[in-house]
């Protein structure tokens, strides 16, 4: 979950304006303390800015979020609104944060390291969907509280389950960046895609299987129901790796 090629970036703050500041590019809500609002300031929380962003992201996309939109739906201006998050990137870092709180952390038990993270990932999967423009948002450098935890629990789970570094790292990103891909072509697929189009596109590749007859037969242009089928092999093949390579890691005792 946490992007491994993220890099904190110095930004010039001698010309900031209301909607820039130090760390003002995307993940930079999480490098500096909040906002407070001016004594003359309405009641705003960064929760009720939030709560709104995510309903209106939910409702319309990534696309139709501006500041002074979320500002309107506020019920607000917008240089108050600026009083506590600094820029888009901030609501947009921040939405994306908040929804992750939905992933449930499977309690500690004794159901092994294969169950808590079967559990993981999918609700993970079930929240992505849930957002559906959240999923295009996830190559942004995710900081937050509750990203963080689920990200530890993930890399504590492998660790637990006798995965070590080089392989750790690989593990992680696989089955992050398996969730994340499964869930943007799906939500692109039958959210975007009209089902009349969807039909004309598995036509072609029928018209067309001489030059391409593995994809005519198997191809990648599913049916509605066979996302959550698919899914799950999937993720049941990446663990059947994980622990074929961890127990390949554990020393042979003599």
């Amino acid at each position: 979950m946490l992007d491994h090629h993220t890099k904190l970036v110095r930004v010039d703050t001698s010309k900031a304006g209301p909607g820039t500041g130090s760390s003002g590019a995307a993940g930079g809500v999480w490098l500096r303390p909040s906002a407070r609002a001016g004594r003359d300031a309405p009641p705003l929380s960064r929760g009720r800015i939030v709560e709104e962003a995510v309903a209106l992201l939910d409702e319309e996309g990534v696309g139709r979020l501006t500041m002074r939109r979320l500002a309107e739906r506020l019920g607000t201006g917008s240089t108050t609104l600026y009083w506590h998050v600094k820029t888009k990137d901030d609501v947009l870092d921040l939405a994306l944060d908040a929804i992750f709180a939905e992933v449930e952390i499977p309690p500690v038990g004794d159901r092994g390291w294969r169950a808590d993270i079967t559990a993981l990932i999918g609700r993970w999967r079930t929240t992505l969907l849930n957002h559906p423009w959240s999923a295009t948002l996830l190559g942004r450098p995710m900081l937050g509280p509750n990203v963080l935890a689920r990200s530890e629990f993930l890399y504590a789970t492998l660790l637990r389950a006798g995965v070590t570094e080089p392989h750790l790292t690989a593990a992680a990103y696989g089955l992050s960046n398996y969730v994340i891909g499964s869930a943007l072509m799906q939500t692109t697929w039958t959210t975007n895609v009209e089902q009349a189009t969807r039909q004309a596109a598995q036509e072609h590749l029928r018209a067309n299987r001489e030059r391409y007859p593995a994809l005519a037969a198997h191809g990648p242009l599913t049916v509605d129901d066979e996302w959550d089928g698919s899914f799950a092999l999937g993720l049941t093949w990446l663990l059947d790796g994980i622990r074929a390579n961890a127990a390949a890691e554990v020393p042979t005792r003599t």
